[in-house]
């Protein structure tokens, strides 16, 4: 892992509602660099989510500033966020979220089509990327023929079809059994080290979140714990 800083968060605050404002996130301060494989945890309401999304650029922050690879996303337009949103992002969630209707190979070649790709170099990354995660045998099968560690296997490969700078899990194991669970956060953890890629995790399993490198804990929209 470098110590070039990927992210750096300054005095984040993210308000919902009028009537009766819910702090969300209350002047949040973080620095992540490149290559770190980290856990943000807390109680529910404490506002990991919220944070994903602001990192994700998924929503805009009430106030402050995100810069994700020295480039302050707060005040990109719509387009600019949008792009950087599909090619230096990739997302983990805890549904896959595959299209019922594709094979494996079909759903990891989806985002790199929208970016552009043009469709037989699309199909040799994704076979690529299947081959990474273990399913090189399954490319065409759908989703209800896959396991859920499976359909999450290929739901991470598509995660890093256009090869990201920063993977963000939203409980990637929360709907996986025990032994699913552990095959796919070591899945994870050799992915970011091969390709000195940064992962997020939002869990709930706090086993989960003591394997990785840095806890990030979350009360009432501030950080309360900041541990490696």
């Amino acid at each position: 892992m470098s110590e070039e800083k990927i992210i750096e968060i300054r005095d984040l605050t993210r308000i919902y509602g009028d009537g009766a404002p819910i702090r969300a996130l209350d002047g949040v301060n973080l620095d992540i660099e490149r290559g770190e494989f980290l856990a943000i945890i807390g109680p529910s309401g404490s506002g990991k989510s919220t944070l994903l999304h602001q990192i994700g650029i998924l929503d805009t922050p009430t106030s402050g500033t995100i810069l994700l690879n020295g480039v302050d996303i707060t005040k990109m337009s719509d387009r600019e966020r949008s792009r950087m949103r599909n090619e230096e992002l990739g997302f983990i969630f805890q549904y896959h979220h595959l299209l019922p209707d594709f094979n494996a190979l079909e759903n990891v070649m989806m985002p790199l089509l929208i970016s552009g790709v043009k469709p037989s170099r699309a199909r040799k990354i994704a076979r690529e990327m299947l081959e990474e995660v273990g399913l090189a045998d399954r490319e065409g099968h759908r989703p209800n023929q896959l396991s859920g560690g499976q359909n999450q296997r290929v739901a991470i490969a598509r995660a890093l079809a256009n090869s990201p700078d920063i993977v963000i899990g939203d409980e990637p194991t929360g709907n996986l059994d025990s032994r699913a669970s552990d095959n796919i956060y070591e899945l994870l953890r050799r992915l970011n080290r091969e390709h000195n890629q940064t992962f997020i995790l939002v869990t709930h399993d706090e086993q989960m979140a003591k394997k990785t490198d840095r806890i990030i804990r979350l009360v009432d929209g501030r950080v309360v714990e900041d541990s490696g």
